[in-house]
C-alpha cells in the first residue's frame, strides 16, 4: 500500500488561509477559529515538513521563499479540490461542470452571445471559462477542453474544426489623412498588429500582391479587444477578422479603410485531450458547439474548410 506524506486538511486550510493574508489574526478570522489554534496548525505543519513557512518581523508574520513557494502549491491544489468536489456534486444531480480554456475576444463576441441557447437545451450542464491564447499541456491545468485558433497538431488532443476566419482592415475615420485606391497606401500609417497572429498583416498584403518589409512594423498587443481599442483611437489601422467588428452591439467608430478581406490560413477548432473518457457536459458542449459552427459556415461558406483560403479578396 502506498503511503502519503499529505498533511492534515486543517493544517493545510490554516496555512493557506494565513499565508494568502500573512496574518494569523486574519486566517483565524476568516476560519472562525482561534489565532493560537491557527499557531498550532502551522507549528504542525512546519514540524511535518521539517521547513520553516513564517518568520516572525515586528509583531507580525511574512512568509519565507519556502512558504511562498509552498503557498501557491497549496492554493492550486485546494481550488482544484474545491472545482472537483463542485462537479462530483453536479453529477450526482444528473448534470455537471466544464472546464473551457478559450480566447478572451472570440468567447465574448462569438461564443458568450449563443450560451444561452445552450443552457436552454442543457439546463444541468454549466460552462466555466478561462483565458488562454496559446496552446498549453492539458494535464497540468484544471481544463478540460479549448477553443483554440491554428493548426489542429496540438500534441494528445483531438481537435473539431469550427471555421475559419476573414480578416479586414480597420480604423477611426479620422486616422486617414487622404483616400486609400490600394491595399499599399496603408503602409503609410501606422500598422497594429496581433501576437497570436504575427504574419497577418505580412499574409494579408501577400495576398494582395504586395510585398514591403514595412507590413512587419508597427507595435503589438496580445488581445484583440486591445486591438479594436487601439484602432478606434487612431493609433493605426487593425487587421481584425470581420465578425468581431460585425458582432458589435452598437454602431461601430472603425472604418474599413480597404475593402479586400481575405480568409486566413488557419482556423477555430475544439481541442480536447485524446486519452480521456469524457462525461456527458464535454459531449453535450462538444455536440452544441459543433451545431453551432456548421450554422455559422452555412450563412458564410468562405469560412468553411474547402474554401479557397488565403487566395485574395473575397
Amino acid at each position: 500500500m502506498r503511503k502519503y506524506r499529505i498533511p492534515s486538511m486543517g493544517a493545510l486550510l490554516a496555512f493557506e488561509a494565513a499565508a494568502r493574508h500573512e496574518s494569523f489574526t486574519h486566517a483565524a478570522r476568516e476560519l472562525f477559529l482561534t489565532e493560537s489554534a491557527i499557531s498550532r496548525q502551522i507549528n504542525t505543519l512546519e514540524g511535518n515538513l521539517g521547513v520553516r513557512l513564517f518568520v516572525r518581523v515586528k509583531q507580525r508574520v511574512v512568509l519565507t521563499r519556502a512558504g511562498k513557494v509552498y503557498g501557491a502549491q497549496v492554493r492550486r491544489a485546494l481550488e482544484s479540490l474545491d472545482r472537483d468536489t463542485l462537479s462530483i456534486i453536479a453529477h450526482g444531480s444528473g448534470g455537471g461542470y466544464l472546464e473551457l480554456a478559450v480566447l478572451p475576444t472570440f468567447a465574448s463576441q462569438w461564443l458568450i452571445p449563443r450560451l444561452g441557447d445552450f443552457n436552454a437545451r442543457y439546463p444541468d450542464v454549466r460552462v466555466n471559462m478561462g483565458v488562454r491564447t496559446d496552446t498549453f499541456p492539458f494535464a497540468e491545468t484544471h481544463f478540460e477542453a479549448a477553443i483554440h485558433y491554428g493548426k489542429p497538431t496540438w500534441p494528445g488532443t483531438s481537435a473539431d474544426f469550427l471555421f475559419r476566419e476573414e480578416v479586414i482592415p480597420v480604423c477611426a475615420a479620422s486616422l486617414l489623412t487622404q483616400p486609400v485606391k490600394s491595399p499599399a497606401d496603408l503602409l503609410d500609417y501606422p500598422l497594429l498588429h496581433s501576437t497570436t497572429r504575427p504574419d497577418g498583416w505580412a499574409t494579408w498584403f501577400a495576398n494582395l500582391g504586395v510585398d514591403d518589409n514595412r507590413t512587419m512594423h508597427g507595435v503589438r498587443y496580445e488581445l484583440h479587444t486591445m486591438l479594436l481599442s487601439a484602432a478606434a483611437a487612431g493609433l493605426g489601422i487593425a487587421l481584425v477578422p470581420r465578425f468581431f467588428v460585425d458582432t458589435q452591439p452598437e454602431p461601430s467608430a472603425l472604418i474599413v479603410p480597404f475593402e479586400a478581406p481575405v480568409v486566413a490560413e488557419s482556423a477555430y477548432y475544439f481541442v480536447y485531450p485524446t486519452e480521456l473518457s469524457h462525461g456527458k457536459p464535454l459531449t453535450n458542449f462538444r455536440e452544441w458547439l459543433l451545431r453551432e459552427a456548421l450554422a455559422w459556415r452555412t450563412a458564410h461558406p468562405v469560412l468553411d474548410a474547402d474554401a479557397d483560403v488565403g487566395s485574395g479578396p473575397r
